[in-house]
């Protein structure tokens, strides 16, 4: 097994990727470590192909895939993560706003430390307020959320232990989260390094600030799949559970004192069980608790019997078997 694989995701880069792969090189080599680059062409649809062909050919260390598609962030790293064969594993972003001169440190802090997975601090950045405001109020939710004290959950400069990304599955747009999975996942030994955030020198960015609102979204996926995907029916029976007794006993509380106004007190005229909204409210509670616990009965079918993994097309790869 060799050092180091450096994963970079990439879509339309072309112009960032042969001075990205030169500086990793000369800096991995002048460390001594052996290394292989990762370059994931997320279906690119400028020349990035053309330009990582030409990469390859003269660095046999540096690899690529090409899928037929944009599959997203997510996918790739999911894709990189699964070829890589370094004992350390360390993504960036391909627009250079990322350092490859942090990559020493950051296989230190791995290797020597023990730590499971270190995630880069972007503490100065060169991004305008439209982002910089959005992001520390969607890393503060997360870390509330989660319990990881991190300040830089989104930032793409982040090393692991090879164990950590063999055994997490990344997907949709949990790239955010990968720290919270690797938790939930048992890979507790999370630590940060401040990072230099460079302005981009090249192209311009693939993200708007609708990023932030579906991050909020996957959070929320995260935090409840982490801890409900393989017993649903914890989370669904419970709700079902607590709103059919609750419309039970309203139901018949309703009915107890109707029985008990004609039969006991001997009030000639009494109110109709059915003319009161007590009386709907507790047959929408019977019937949604119902339905929730039949959502935690199949929840637990489908984690019995897993669905298929979503498998992403790969048209072409260079120096991979």
């Amino acid at each position: 097994m060799i050092d180091l694989s450096v994963v970079i995701p990439l879509y339309n880069e072309e112009e960032s990727l042969p001075e990205l792969c030169d500086w990793i090189s000369r800096v991995t080599t002048s460390h001594g470590f052996s290394y292989e680059i990762l370059l994931i062409n997320d279906g690119s649809t400028d020349d990035s192909w053309k330009v990582i062909e030409g990469i390859c050919s003269q660095n046999k260390a540096i690899k690529a895939v090409k899928f037929n598609r944009n599959y997203g962030k997510s996918a790739a790293l999911d894709t990189g993560f699964k070829l890589a064969n370094g004992q350390v594993i360390i993504t960036m972003d391909a627009d250079m706003q990322d350092s490859p001169d942090e990559i020493p440190e950051l296989y230190r802090m791995i290797a020597e430390d023990g730590l499971d997975m270190v995630s880069g601090w972007k503490k100065k950045r060169h991004d305008p307020i439209t982002k910089t405001v959005p992001s520390r109020f969607f890393n503060a939710t997360t870390r509330m959320i989660s319990g990881i004290k991190l300040h830089d959950f989104n930032c793409g400069l982040k090393a692991y232990k090879s164990d950590v990304v063999k055994n997490i599955k990344v997907y949709g747009e949990m790239h955010r989260y990968i720290p919270v999975i690797a938790k939930w996942h048992g890979f507790t030994k999370i630590g940060e390094k401040v990072v230099e955030h460079r302005k981009r020198k090249y192209g311009t960015t693939k993200f708007g600030i609708e990023r932030f609102i579906y991050g909020f979204l996957d959070l929320l996926s995260i935090t409840f799949v982490s801890k409900f995907k393989r017993r649903p029916m914890h989370f669904f029976g419970l709700l079902g559970t607590l709103s059919f007794f609750f419309g039970l006993l309203s139901a018949s509380w309703l009915i107890w004192k109707k029985l008990e106004a004609i039969y006991i007190l001997k009030v000639p005229v009494t109110r109709e069980v059915v003319d009161q909204p007590l009386f709907f409210l507790a047959l929408v509670a019977i019937i949604v608790g119902v339905q929730l616990f039949m959502a935690g009965f199949i929840g637990e079918l489908l984690v019995i019997n897993k669905a298929e993994k979503e498998e992403y097309l790969i048209i072409e790869s260079i120096g991979l078997s």
